[in-house]
């Protein structure tokens, strides 16, 4: 690494695990500076020379919008700045769940925010569990694709697995849920959720047995916890004997964390790729700040990122 200088600078709302993923590389958190003007328009600059360095930008695009007009204007600044490559390091990738036109005459967000990263200068991304796969190939630069696995196979060896049934609350997260079974060799079960409009489920059935098990639901993104609570509640109700969920992203819209207090779910575990700062006694919160810096420890020295990968 000290053959290729390379600088970690953060966005105002990712400070937090750029900060765990310096302390991990052992190097400073860049300084710069974030200018808010009165109307709520905003600037970026740099307070250290990035000269010929290899900069990556740590910032998640959750909403709302801002970070990701901050991050925008992280990668300008940085290439006006004579950056010799500027990796954006976007632990949530916001605006995935639009990767396709699902119904005439709308947008595909997830191109768009691809279009715009790689206009501002993007050489490069690194981000975690995009909520569809095919996202990566939105991108003409080089994307290094990370999962949460890397972290939850260690929480589920910790768990008694003599009982346990891997569950994905939607038909769209089989793969995902179905790299967990097989990984441990343990059953799967599905639920069929049929929706009315976005965020209201009319109807749920579970295809499988969960009766006398103890679940473990996997998912990507937790937004209204709608889905993830009606699920527990589901399994509870046909016999299963607990109910735990491991989920990447915390978004946790209201009212997700009064749904997930007052649901089945004995735990609801996530990652800190989002801050959340709501009180929930049932949510739990482990950090990937270990995995980013070895994705960054490897793109700096041209290694293999593959070998990251645990499922």
């Amino acid at each position: 690494m000290e053959s290729m200088p390379f600088k970690i600078f953060a966005g105002t709302n990712s400070r937090y695990l750029a900060e765990k993923i310096c302390a991990n590389l052992g190097c400073p958190l860049g300084k710069m500076n974030v200018e808010h003007f009165a109307d709520g328009e905003f600037s970026v600059s740099y307070e250290e020379s990035i000269r010929g360095a290899q900069v990556f930008l740590v910032q998640s695009t959750f909403p709302s919008s801002d970070n990701l007009m901050e991050l925008l204007l992280m990668i300008d600044a940085a290439k006006r700045a004579s950056a010799r490559s500027i990796v954006a390091v976007i632990p949530y990738f916001g605006w995935a769940r639009q990767d396709r036109k699902d119904k005439p005459r709308v947008s595909i967000g997830a191109k768009l925010i691809a279009d715009l990263l790689q206009t501002a200068g993007i050489n490069r991304l690194i981000t975690m569990d995009l909520h569809a796969d095919q996202i990566q190939g939105f991108f003409d630069v080089p994307v290094d694709h990370l999962y949460a696995s890397a972290i939850y196979v260690d929480y589920i060896k910790g768990m008694d697995q003599s009982n346990l049934v891997i569950a994905t609350p939607d038909v769209g997260g089989t793969k995902r849920a179905s790299s967990y079974a097989k990984y441990f060799e343990i059953p799967m079960v599905i639920c069929y959720k049929l929706r009315k409009k976005a965020n209201e489920i009319s109807e749920m059935q579970i295809i499988g047995d969960v009766q006398g098990m103890d679940v473990l639901l996997v998912d990507d993104i937790v937004d209204t916890a709608g889905t993830i609570t009606k699920a527990a509640n589901l399994m509870i109700e046909n016999g299963a004997r607990s109910v735990r969920a491991i989920a990447s992203h915390a978004v946790m819209s209201d009212p997700a964390s009064e749904r997930v207090d007052q649901s089945a779910l004995t735990e609801m575990v996530f990652t800190d790729s989002i801050p959340y700062s709501k009180k929930c006694e049932k949510v739990t919160i482990i950090s990937v700040a270990d995995v980013f810096a070895n994705a960054i420890r490897r793109v700096c020295d041209n290694g293999s990122i593959s070998s990251l990968y645990v499922l």
